[in-house]
């Protein structure tokens, strides 16, 4: 199949321990700073925000020692020039630090001057961030959506400039970008070079962290650290707010929780569960996200964002709480979503009064993504009524299907497509309607199509997929998805690749 071979093709062999640097002249090279002070604090990564809504999100940096986080309110919005301390940054946080945003003005642009000072309150450099706070009274925006960066070993390509895909995201302007997942590929091992079948030689700019399978916390919060070496990741994050989840690559290869590893590479550590906890503790600390969300647990990835009149984005972590992996054949309920968190998006979803819900899935709904003999995802390839892991999809769907405007949308299979399921094709005939937009990846090998599972009745409207299983970036075949509202409520959804080119669209009314 050659689903088990997108998710297993990693690259084994490991590169020198040196470092390959970008030629002269490339656009990957690091940005220029803003502003620079010879013996302060300086900006190793970049700024981002995340989680914006109509009031707040989440600022974001990496300094190059200890030092303390600071924030100064820029441009004409609400608390003008008010600058804002964040924490303490040490090596306990990989020097990274976050600040919480509140009270801010709705349906404006906010401009916010992000830095670091040392311990006698000296400023170092310093970089700017800018968002647009969403609107409660008027719905129009618009968002990106991918999954999937630097997997397969197709890393940062200096020769081509970089992740290409993510400036071309960049220039449709949108309000804010939701990454499904795979934001790193730990288990990839990323090579100086990489003959590609045609005999094009790929050239990776590497460090030591990215050269062999992470297994260290040193080596996961490496693997975050490449990604912002990219000039257009970069410049994206200080412009377009995150919406960040997890998926399987942050850690290992279809991993579940309690699973041990018989991969040789893995010589240091087989337990998931540990590899799972450094690998969260890398990608929360990486990732724009508040640290005090939840009372219970400061790091819960499932969250809902309110973006407003017409859309409210959930996000989902189908991760943390899944079962094994087996073949899906089960005739009691087993977990994908885990019970805690499916009922609430299940509350959720019947609170939300937003004329769109879009539910951000780390894995699609019913396309089967073979793990060996097991099945990786929810579907389990048999068309009949649902068993184990599709229990509790079915369960929810039939929670919802009074709930108007659910939309799903995800990455993962590294190729992109539009389903529409409906119970008329369905064996499970209990819900209503929606539609499944898929879109990825954005700088990794490109694979599909899948084999499709009917117990909930999908359609493939559309499909678009590599021209050869693994096909490099350099082949154009990136995806991600767009989607504007406009402000009637009208959805417009498209599929676009690394040029931008609108392979697909799909227009949706709101329900009155």
């Amino acid at each position: 199949m050659a689903e088990i071979t997108r998710r297993t093709a990693l690259t084994s062999a490991i590169a020198g321990a040196g470092v390959a640097l970008p030629t002269a002249g490339s656009t990957v090279a690091v940005a220029s700073p803003a502003q620079v002070h010879r013996g302060r604090p300086m900006l190793t990564s970049g700024v981002s925000v995340g989680d914006v809504t109509s009031h707040g999100g989440v600022l974001w940096a990496r300094a190059d020692r200890p030092s303390r986080m600071v924030a100064t309110l820029r441009g004409r919005g609400l608390g003008r020039g008010r600058t804002l301390r964040g924490p303490w940054v040490t090596p306990d946080t990989d020097h990274t630090g976050k600040i919480d945003l509140s009270h801010l003005a709705p349906g404006r642009r906010h401009e916010i001057e992000i830095a670091f000072e040392d311990e006698h309150g000296r400023r170092g450099e310093s970089a700017d961030v800018s968002f647009t706070t969403s609107h409660p009274g008027r719905g129009g925006q618009s968002f990106v959506w991918t999954g999937d960066t630097a997997g397969q070993g197709w890393g940062i390509n200096p020769d081509l400039g970089g992740y290409v895909a993510y400036k071309t995201m960049h220039e449709t302007r949108p309000d804010f970008f939701v990454h499904c997942g795979d934001t790193i590929y730990a288990d990839g091992p990323i090579e100086a070079t990489v003959t590609e079948p045609d005999g094009q030689v790929w050239r990776n700019l590497v460090i030591p962290e990215v050269t062999e399978v992470a297994q260290t916390l040193a080596q996961y919060r490496g693997r975050h650290r490449y990604n912002h070496l990219d000039d257009n990741l970069r410049a994206m994050y200080a412009e377009v707010p995150v919406l960040a989840q997890w998926d399987d690559h942050e850690t290992t290869n279809n991993w579940y929780p309690g699973e041990v590893l018989t991969d040789e590479r893995y010589d240091v550590e087989r337990r998931v569960d540990v590899l799972a906890r450094h690998a969260k503790q890398a990608w929360w600390e990486w990732q724009p996200i508040s640290n005090g969300q939840d009372r219970r647990d400061g790091q819960r990835i499932h969250r809902k964002v309110e973006r407003g009149k017409h859309l409210d984005v959930f996000c989902l972590d189908m991760r943390t709480y899944k079962d094994p992996n087996t073949p899906g054949l089960e005739q009691q309920r087993t977990s994908l979503i885990g019970d805690e968190q499916v009922r609430w998006l299940a509350r959720e979803l019947k609170r939300s009064t937003a004329t769109w819900k879009v539910i951000s899935a780390d894995l699609p709904l019913g396309i089967v993504v073979p793990d060996g003999d097991a099945q990786e995802s929810l579907s389990n390839r048999d068309p009949g009524a649902p068993l184990g892991k599709e229990i509790e999809l079915a369960w929810l769907l039939r929670e919802i299907k009074d709930v108007p405007g659910v939309v799903w949308i995800t990455a993962d299979v590294h190729y992109c497509a539009a389903h529409h399921y409906s119970p008329e094709r369905a064996a499970f005939t209990d819900f209503a309607p929606f539609w499944e937009f898929v879109a990825g990846p954005i700088n990794a090998g490109t694979f599909g199509p899948n084999e499709m599972d009917a117990t909930f009745g999908p359609r493939v409207d559309f499909v678009k997929t590599a021209d050869h299983p693994n096909q490099s970036p350099r082949g154009g075949n990136q995806f991600f998805g767009h989607a504007d509202i406009a402000d009637d409520g009208t959805l417009t959804v498209t599929l676009r690749d690394l040029r931008g080119s609108v392979l697909y669209t799909r227009e949706l009314s709101p329900e009155l």
